[in-house]
């Protein structure tokens, strides 16, 4: 998988651990939110920072606030048509106030990278051949003004209209 932010290609220094792994004695690690809510305990003793990949279902909206504190919080996307870690997002940022690291993965693809950045997504684990080639090359879709505000700041009013934004998206990949 490589790893997306908006400025480039990045290093994960990131360790995702399956749910029946041994967590090491040092490195950041990411363990699923199972896992998290089972061993928090000894987890949060951890010198090293642990985030929390959450899987979209119907318990993970209730747990969104158990992870504000967390450095980072992978929000899966199981596949195109599903849009709950969207509203998930949105939840961490604006009503629960994380301010980590927001990593979109799973099935990331070009025209919703986007939305995933006005949702408050900072990082994209990119698998998707196409949304690849078009992140290489510069180009990243979307319009220029929007109708509804974001999640991160940055934004601005665009026009006499108080409800209409300028795209905060329109920068240099």
């Amino acid at each position: 998988m490589a790893l997306w932010r908006t400025g480039g290609f990045a290093e994960d220094s990131w360790t995702r651990l399956a749910d029946d792994t041994p967590a090491p004695a040092e490195g950041a690690v990411v363990v699923s939110l199972r896992r998290w809510l089972a061993e928090r305990e000894a987890l949060s003793q951890r010198k090293a920072p642990v985030g929390v990949s959450v899987e979209a279902g119907a318990d993970a909206q209730a747990h969104l606030s158990d992870l504000a504190d967390r450095p980072l919080v992978a929000l899966a996307f199981a596949k195109f048509a599903d849009g709950r870690a969207f509203s998930y997002a949105r939840l961490l940022r604006d009503r629960h106030g994380f301010k980590g690291e927001l990593r979109a993965a799973g099935d990331v693809l070009i025209d919703e990278i986007p939305l995933m950045l006005r949702c408050g997504f900072d990082a994209f684990d990119v698998t998707d051949a196409p949304t690849l080639a078009a992140l290489e090359a510069g180009r990243l879709p979307g319009p220029a003004l929007h109708y509804q505000p974001a999640s991160v700041a940055g934004e601005r009013p665009a026009g006499s209209r108080p409800w209409l934004r300028a795209d905060i998206s329109q920068r240099k990949l």
